[in-house]
């Protein structure tokens, strides 16, 4: 019997595994996808299980391997399977249903006032910057996530293609062939953004810095979610600027029955906020309550500052539509990177900036006059012969499976009780341990093990989620990496309820 007849009846046999009769309304990919997915949650294929193979597959459904790629692909992504080279696909170990999910983060209406950021973050990201740290508390993914080979031969070509009068020509807004790149990324999107109000700028952080520093004045108030980016805390202090806290779900985003209220008590004059994958919750606000933020904040008046440096990092089918593609005024300023998904050490980012372009592009050449060069020109060429796609897919690929890891072992060696999100995309998980225990507790007898963890009040003006942390899972879960959670597990079992 020739081998791909056996392999069919084998794999028949076991599974029901039948040529499909039609898609539907589902694209053929989608459908193979959802059939292999149905088998391994109902235990036809288990942990460390082989899938079929491709070829089997296109043949026994009568589609092309392509297609069978692009269902693997998708499987790989949502961390169900796993590729080794030369072997196929396997099943992962990771539990199929999802584990409890932190509570609804709720805080109570707080006064405005300026955040105190303190020393810890300094200390942190000193503490990244060892190379044999486990990188837990990093804010940064993995280097070993990026095509370093690729992007050092575009720098190279692009130092040499350089002429002496493009360090005048590039100045702000910034380099015409990389500023058209993302401009075609908002078309690919459906999102109208004009290549004039593009302005690159010195990784995200700088655009958001502009814009905050454009919108408002010494003591203006900021809505910013609770817990929030410390970024955004450190940049509200420096400018002088009072953050008004709003409660934010874990899995849906910053919470709207809270944000009206905060509106018309605080007026604000602005909202720093990140639909995309949270910092630190790793929330992705659905399509529906994200245009309804845009109507509520077009209704107030109020400019909305997007940081959506992480929608990139995805796990599902589609990229999450930002704040922006609801926007139809002007009033929401779109802020990314490169920094996330492909280049860190390059530091380049950009705002779409709206009707606030003009403005936020004096204040760039005010404060810093341009953006370095070479690194506009390799991100230029890269984009314009590398597979950047190609990349993206392989790394949100890594990113999916390697939250399951983590998700994995933080079950298995953090006390009873523990729940942790499950994001959509990003790289963190947001950990809520039980109450009695104390996340800067930990910290501070982790840091004594060479151990940097992010504590829950690093999140937070007001020193809240004492018993919460957040992880970084874009480094594997295995060597430091899993040292380090044994560890952590091994100092929370020594901690004992206050009193």
């Amino acid at each position: 019997m020739p081998k791909d007849q056996a392999e069919a009846e084998q794999v028949t046999r076991r599974t029901g595994l039948k040529p499909a009769p039609g898609a539907g309304s589902a694209k053929l990919y989608e459908q193979m996808a959802a059939d292999l997915e149905d088998m391994i949650r109902r235990g036809l294929l288990g942990p460390g299980d082989r899938l079929p193979s491709v070829r089997f597959l296109s043949r026994s459904r009568g589609i092309s391997l392509s297609t069978v790629f692009q269902a693997c692909y998708l499987l790989e992504a949502r961390g169900l399977i796993r590729s080794r080279e030369r072997s196929g696909w396997f099943v992962t170990g990771a539990p199929l249903s999802r584990p409890p999910q932190p509570d609804a983060i709720s805080c109570p209406p707080t006064e405005a006032r300026t955040p105190d950021t303190g020393e810890m973050i300094f200390s942190i990201l000193q503490g990244v910057r060892k190379r044999d740290s486990a990188g837990l508390a990093s804010p940064f993914p993995s280097p070993s996530l990026f095509p370093l080979g690729r992007l050092s031969q575009a720098f190279s070509r692009a130092g040499r293609s350089m002429h002496p009068d493009q360090v005048h020509d590039d100045l702000t807004p910034g380099n015409a062939r990389l500023v058209r790149h993302i401009a075609r990324c908002y078309q690919v999107q459906g999102i109208a953004v004009g290549e004039q109000e593009i302005i690159i700028t010195n990784g995200a952080l700088e655009a958001l810095h502009l814009c905050l520093g454009s919108l408002t004045r010494p003591g203006d108030a900021v809505v910013v979610e609770s817990p929030t980016f410390y970024g955004s805390l450190q940049a509200l202090e420096t400018l002088g600027l009072r953050a008004v806290q709003v409660p934010t779900h874990p899995a849906e985003g910053i919470d709207l029955t809270a944000l009206e209220p905060a509106l018309r008590r605080h007026a604000p004059r602005a909202c720093w906020l990140m639909p995309n994958f949270q910092n630190p919750l790793g929330s992705l606000m659905p399509r529906e309550r994200k245009r309804e933020l845009v109507e509520l904040l077009a209704r107030y008046d109020i400019p909305l500052i997007e940081d959506d440096v992480y929608g990139e990092l995805f796990f599902d089918q589609e990229r999450p539509p930002p704040a922006r593609f609801f926007d139809t005024s002007g009033r929401v300023l779109h802020c990314s990177s490169f920094s996330k998904c492909l280049a860190p050490g390059f530091r380049i980012g950009w705002v779409a900036a709206g009707r606030h372009a003009h403005d936020i592009a004096k204040r760039k050449l005010a404060l810093s006059v341009s953006t370095s060069l070479p690194p506009q020109l390799a991100l230029a060429e890269y984009l314009d012969h590398a597979g950047f796609q190609r990349h993206l897919h392989r790394l949100r690929a890594r990113l999916a499976s390697q939250q399951a890891d983590m998700a994995d072992a933080v079950h298995r060696h953090f006390p009873a009780g523990t729940v942790a999100t499950r994001p959509r995309g990003g790289y963190f998980l947001w950990v809520q341990l039980p109450p009695m225990f104390d996340a800067l507790r930990l910290y501070q007898e982790a840091t004594a093990q060479g151990i940097c963890i992010a504590p829950g009040p690093l999140f937070s003006v007001d020193q809240e989620f004492r018993n919460c942390l957040r992880l970084n899972y874009s480094c594997e879960v295995e060597g430091r990496v899993q040292h380090a959670l044994v560890t952590l597990g091994r100092l929370l079992s020594h901690q004992r309820a206050p009193g």
